[in-house]
């Protein structure tokens, strides 16, 4: 009898930490679900994916560069770290090209945490969070998250995050506006913040989302970076600018911090079709602007068809609303996946009676809308 993957004695070759880490488990494919069900008419609101996809010219740029995949691509991001360098006002001896904002994450674990070290991040953060520390053997310090009856409920509570922060916390990670709940901090809360931590910490401030949340008011934490040499700003381009597929990043930093990610960034981590596609879908505004457009306008759409049916809603300035079913919510996401409509359970983040559903098209919103009531029933 073959022994369970967890148990085969090939992995208790690897080390404790590594060993103790649950896999990141990410939304369903839409081919999964077509495997699964035989469903061909299928919509994935589950990945907090542009549903509108890259624009014109990003599609162009890729395209073109294809020709080119069959060499290695330029490993520096030259002319990627130049135009973000223009956009942004960073050197680029400060900007890290990553494989996604993931890959960053994940190097700045690597390059700042170890054995006797420390990380902090709130209750309900993103994923990867938790996985990129548990993997280096430091320890994770857990903020409680604010209450179900805050004006953010379940965000991140600065003031609990303080007191976790000693002389060993080499990572403090914060996202704005924060996934999976959607909420996020003001300005003033977090500039007093990354003000106060000490000059040991690096601030990780994760701005995946922000550029559907201008609207709420959220700050461009790269304006801090002079002011804070300890501030590190991490972005994708897999959320408004629609290359989720091709994986690209960056993070925004001291110079000396790009440094020690660089010595251990993988050559070539950003592909050919990536660099191409990143390059133009920076400078196609058009495409962004009616991203997020779209998203203005379907959000509050979708939140009040949502609350109509007696669900809970959190505040979001992102992409997608974290919905409280009331109830143990993995039926429900069952019965839509029936429906041939992929959300996301959030039950891997403690929040059993919780679904995150992404905005979508307004036919595909209007599809989700008709499909729960009878989902709830279930």
């Amino acid at each position: 009898m073959t022994a369970p993957p967890g148990s085969h004695p090939l992995l208790q070759l690897a080390v404790p930490a590594v060993r103790a880490i649950a896999p990141y488990v990410p939304g369903k494919p839409v081919e999964e679900l077509q495997r699964e069900l035989g469903l061909t008419d299928i919509i994935k609101l589950a990945s907090n994916e542009n549903p509108l996809g890259p624009g014109p010219a990003a599609r162009a740029a890729m395209h073109a560069a294809v020709d080119g995949v069959g060499l290695y691509p330029d490993g520096s991001g030259h002319q990627l770290k130049a135009r973000l360098s223009a956009i942004h006002g960073v050197p680029t001896s400060g900007i890290t090209l990553g494989n996604g904002s993931n890959d960053l994450l994940v190097l700045l674990a690597e390059a700042f945490l170890a054995p006797g070290r420390n990380a902090v991040y709130s209750q309900y953060c993103f994923a990867v969070y938790p996985l990129a520390v548990q993997a280096t053997g430091a320890e994770a310090r857990v903020a409680p998250a604010r209450g179900p009856a805050d004006a953010m409920p379940l965000g991140h509570d600065l003031a609990a995050f303080r007191p976790l922060v000693d002389a060993d916390t080499r990572l403090v990670f914060v996202a704005n506006p924060n996934n999976p709940t959607g909420t996020w901090l003001s300005a003033a809360d977090l500039h007093a913040f990354i003000a106060g931590m000490p000059a040991t910490t690096l601030v990780v401030l994760d701005e995946a989302y922000v550029e559907y949340a201008r609207a709420d008011g959220l700050p461009d934490g790269g304006a801090w970076l002079a002011e804070f040499p300890n501030l590190v700003i991490v972005r994708t381009l897999s959320k408004a600018y629609g290359l989720a597929g091709v994986r690209v990043g960056y993070a925004l930093s001291h110079p000396a911090v790009a440094d020690a990610l660089d010595r251990i960034r993988q050559p070539f981590n950003v592909g050919v079709v990536a660099l191409a596609g990143a390059l133009a879908a920076l400078d196609d505004q058009a495409h962004l602007a009616a991203t997020v457009e779209l998203n203005a306008r379907e959000r509050p759409r979708v939140r009040q068809a949502l609350e109509a049916l007696g669900l809970g809603v959190i505040p979001s300035a992102g992409n997608f609303l974290l919905v409280d079913i009331g109830r143990p919510a993995r039926p429900v996401y069952d019965a839509l996946l029936r429906a041939g409509v992929i959300v996301r359970p959030v039950g891997n983040y403690g929040l059993l009676q919780h679904l995150r559903i992404t905005i979508g098209t307004a036919a595909e919103n209007d599809r989700l809308i008709a499909a729960l009531p009878a989902a709830l029933q279930a």
